[in-house]
């Protein structure tokens, strides 16, 4: 292998390290204070589900009445006995949906306010917990016999930095998953414009979206203050998981 390419490598380890240790040593602690500042804004901090209500834009139209026989009985003039019609399922089919006659129906705007700031939180999440997990697995010494309790405490880290990476990335999954929901109800809403249900459960599920994007910032600021607490605690085992003089031990 070339030496510029060793070496274009090992200043990239390098980097990585240098931006790991200042991420954790300052970078974490200025965005669990961040983050504590914004879940003290008013809006996160109200929770005032009114906030979050908003017109869906799709009219009541009027009943159409339409005139049809007696699905039962076949009236004759003679009086010989009358001849019953196969009878149909009973499937109510609701309104088709051309085009709605008050142009479309828009995204619930502060809940999209709120996504535009929670979704750069989560991916910083994302980012941060990736750096950090790539710094432990250059920091883990080659596989020897004994002395290996440093090691277990690099493993037992990067296992937790992981589940976090896991649970920020299952953060966007729940976003995109709302409006999916939500477009669903808006075509039930749509269809059957005359049934209020319909209408309640839009009007609930932006409530219940509200309520968990204060829910993720609070398990963002939870999940950088955990990470810190666990590295800086052992930070000396981290980055030298075996001692120098390990082997006078023996």
């Amino acid at each position: 292998m070339p030496k510029d390419t060793i070496s274009k490598v090992q200043e990239y380890k390098d980097s990585l390290i240098t931006k790991a240790e200042t991420l954790i040593t300052k970078g974490f602690p200025e965005k669990i204070v961040e983050l504590n500042e914004l879940l003290s804004t008013p809006m996160f901090n109200e929770r005032n589900f009114t906030e979050v209500h908003q017109d869906l834009n799709i009219p009541v139209v009027a009943p159409v009445l339409m005139n049809h026989r007696d699905g039962d009985v076949d009236v004759s003039d003679n009086d010989h006995p009358v001849t019953k019609r196969p009878r149909k399922d009973d499937n109510i089919s609701g309104t088709a949906v051309l085009g709605l006659p008050s142009g479309t129906v828009p995204c619930n705007k502060p809940l999209c306010d709120m996504i535009k700031v929670v979704k750069p939180i989560i991916r910083k999440l994302v980012e941060d917990s990736n750096l950090l997990k790539m710094w432990i697995s250059f920091m883990i010494p080659k596989i020897e016999d004994g002395n290996n309790f440093g090691v277990s405490i690099q493993e037992d880290t990067l296992a937790e930095i992981q589940t976090v990476e896991s649970e920020a990335a299952a953060f966007f999954d729940q976003i995109s998953r709302y409006f999916l929901t939500r477009a669903k109800v808006v075509s039930k809403v749509a269809k059957y414009p005359h049934i209020d249900d319909y209408r309640r459960a839009v009007v609930e599920l932006d409530e219940k979206e509200y309520l968990s994007l204060w829910l993720v910032v609070c398990e963002v600021r939870n999940r950088y203050s955990s990470l810190h607490d666990i590295v800086i605690k052992n930070l000396e085992k981290l980055k030298k998981p075996r001692s120098s003089n390990a082997e006078n031990l023996y």
